[in-house]
Protein backbone atom coordinates (compact mmCIF):
# COMPACT_ATOMS: atom_id res chain seq x y z
CA UNK A 1 0.00 0.00 0.00
CA UNK A 2 1.67 3.46 -0.86
CA UNK A 3 1.42 5.87 1.77
CA UNK A 4 -0.48 9.02 1.30
CA UNK A 5 1.75 12.67 1.14
CA UNK A 6 0.19 13.12 4.91
CA UNK A 7 1.52 9.82 6.22
CA UNK A 8 4.98 10.83 4.37
CA UNK A 9 5.28 14.57 6.05
CA UNK A 10 3.95 12.49 9.29
CA UNK A 11 6.56 9.76 8.74
CA UNK A 12 9.37 12.33 7.98
CA UNK A 13 8.49 14.46 10.96
CA UNK A 14 8.86 11.35 13.32
CA UNK A 15 11.97 10.34 12.08
CA UNK A 16 13.23 14.03 12.14
CA UNK A 17 12.14 13.75 15.82
CA UNK A 18 13.50 10.84 16.76
CA UNK A 19 17.26 11.69 15.37
CA UNK A 20 16.99 15.11 17.17
CA UNK A 21 15.66 13.33 20.62
CA UNK A 22 18.74 10.40 20.48
CA UNK A 23 21.38 13.94 19.12
CA UNK A 24 19.97 15.17 22.29
CA UNK A 25 20.15 12.80 24.93
CA UNK A 26 22.29 9.93 23.32
CA UNK A 27 19.99 7.23 24.42
CA UNK A 28 17.51 4.95 22.86
CA UNK A 29 14.25 7.17 21.73
CA UNK A 30 10.51 5.29 22.95
CA UNK A 31 7.32 6.05 21.51
CA UNK A 32 6.27 7.81 24.54
CA UNK A 33 8.74 10.47 23.94
CA UNK A 34 7.82 11.18 20.89
CA UNK A 35 4.78 11.42 21.26
CA UNK A 36 4.94 14.11 23.69
CA UNK A 37 7.11 16.07 21.77
CA UNK A 38 4.99 15.16 18.20
CA UNK A 39 2.41 18.26 17.26
CA UNK A 40 -0.03 16.19 16.21
CA UNK A 41 -1.86 13.96 18.83
CA UNK A 42 -0.85 10.39 17.50
CA UNK A 43 -0.82 7.27 19.63
CA UNK A 44 2.50 5.42 20.91
CA UNK A 45 0.74 2.80 18.59
CA UNK A 46 0.82 4.72 15.34
CA UNK A 47 4.20 5.74 16.37
CA UNK A 48 5.41 2.50 17.09
CA UNK A 49 3.86 1.16 13.66
CA UNK A 50 5.84 4.33 11.85
CA UNK A 51 9.07 3.10 13.69
CA UNK A 52 8.78 -0.29 12.32
CA UNK A 53 8.33 1.17 8.96
CA UNK A 54 11.06 3.43 9.20
CA UNK A 55 13.19 0.40 10.07
CA UNK A 56 12.12 -2.17 7.34
CA UNK A 57 12.95 1.27 5.02
CA UNK A 58 16.42 1.52 6.72
CA UNK A 59 16.07 4.10 8.10
CA UNK A 60 16.53 3.26 11.72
Amino acid sequence: MRNTPLQERRNRQILADLVRTYIETGEPVSSRAISKRFEETLSTATIRNVMADLEDGGFL
